[in-house]
């Protein structure tokens, strides 16, 4: 399968018209079938150097777009800057602070005890799990 043809599966599955900015960035973000963690800056420059005219703007646009279809998961780092996660399951994350690199952390190796009392009028619709590392 190309990378074309599997961004436009990826599309598919969330119904999203495969518009030619979709379908170069979903060929990008899935193409390989590998999983990735992206910055919309990251994956604007994997376009540009790909010949795609794709604008920041369009790009910030297309991720909401994904992340609403339930075909990204967004990983909000520091306030100002987000990641954007081809894996949707539930999985946590080590922040690698030298590079800026959010790669995946063993999911089985997280335990979680308990989690504090919420609103009675509330649910918990997720955990993030983002371990920050450094050298020492």
């Amino acid at each position: 399968m190309t990378p074309t043809e599997r961004g436009l599966k990826w599309l598919q599955t969330a119904d999203l018209r495969p518009t030619r900015q979709r379908l170069a960035l979903a060929s990008l973000l899935v193409g390989d079938g590998k999983d990735r963690h992206v910055t919309a800056e990251s994956l604007h420059a994997a376009a540009k150097s790909n010949g795609d005219t794709v604008s920041l703007a369009t790009v910030y646009n297309t991720l909401r777009a994904f992340c609403e279809s339930g075909l990204l998961n967004e990983i909000a780092m520091d306030g100002n800057k987000s990641y954007f996660d081809t894996r949707i399951d539930d999985h946590p994350h080590f922040y690698w602070e030298e590079s800026g690199e959010l790669t995946d952390a063993p999911k089985d190796q997280v335990k979680f005890e308990s989690l504090p009392a919420i609103p009675e009028d509330m649910e918990i619709t997720k955990v993030d799990v983002v371990i920050r590392m450094r050298r020492i």
